[in-house]
């Protein structure tokens, strides 16, 4: 009897802390809905959001006018719509694909409800530390990266839609200052990409992976050796569950 009431318990402790099925999680979090902006306004020069201030866009679309996209040719913080500096928020905002680098975090940050047609890269974290936070929204044609990790500390992802992408996340492979990075990814309708995080194994990062709707996405986490003299980063594991990658 005593055993009998032991496996009782156990079950009733389980089902009481049944985590919600990626179905039900993706349904109530993310959308893949891309917002229809009421106008379009063409910056001449990287907006700076002040340290500790948000901004709030109204859905407005913000790029940089014609022709100033370059396609892979890296671009620099002048190059931006966005520039955040620590403790920032930006809201409500469409990124337009006329632009290079969209939002630039130079320190810790938070997006909300941000929407970006990618050029180069969308988001590029440079804090040192802390964590910069990503919620809502989404990210459509970007042939490389839509979450470039620059810098050091903490990035969460959370309820976030990418389609057609290289890597929803990507710990800098090869910056000549390096980090360990860590990265929280949840919630994520993922459709026609490559890889959803990639990090350097070498220098400890870890990425964990939860709720993911995932259409035609070769990956979910891949790792690599990262260095710091600028050479190619070698993959070591691809959408292998690791001490690394946990999902």
């Amino acid at each position: 009897m005593v055993a009998f009431n032991s496996l009782v318990v156990l079950a009733l402790a389980a089902a009481a802390t049944a985590v919600p099925t990626t179905t039900e999680t993706e349904k109530r979090a993310a959308s893949c809905s891309f917002p229809s902006p009421p106008k379009t306004s063409s910056l001449t020069a990287a907006k700076t959001i002040s340290a500790g201030t948000t901004f709030d866009g109204g859905n407005v679309r913000f790029d940089r006018g014609s022709g100033a996209c370059k396609g892979q040719s890296e671009g620099g913080d002048k190059d931006a719509v966005f520039i955040l500096q620590e403790g920032s928020t930006l809201s409500n905002v469409v990124i337009g694909a006329n632009q290079m680098e969209g939002v630039h975090c130079l320190g810790s940050c938070t997006l909300k409800n941000v929407w970006f047609d990618v050029c180069e890269d969308a988001i590029t974290i440079k804090q040192t530390s802390g964590t910069s936070t990503i919620s809502g929204g989404g990210a459509k044609n970007a042939d490389d990266k839509i979450v470039q990790h620059n810098g050091g500390g903490t990035v969460v992802i959370d309820s976030f839609c990418a389609q057609t992408f290289g890597k929803l996340y990507r710990s800098c492979g090869n910056c000549s200052t390096q980090y360990k990075r860590t990265s929280k990814i949840s919630n994520i309708i993922a459709s026609s990409g490559s890889v959803l995080a990639g990090i350097n194994s070498n220098y400890g990062d870890t990425s964990t992976l939860s709720g993911l709707s995932l259409t035609s996405v070769k990956s979910v986490c891949d790792t690599f050796t990262g260095n710091s003299s600028g050479a190619e980063p070698p993959k070591l594991t691809s959408n292998v569950a690791n001490a690394y990658c946990k999902f």
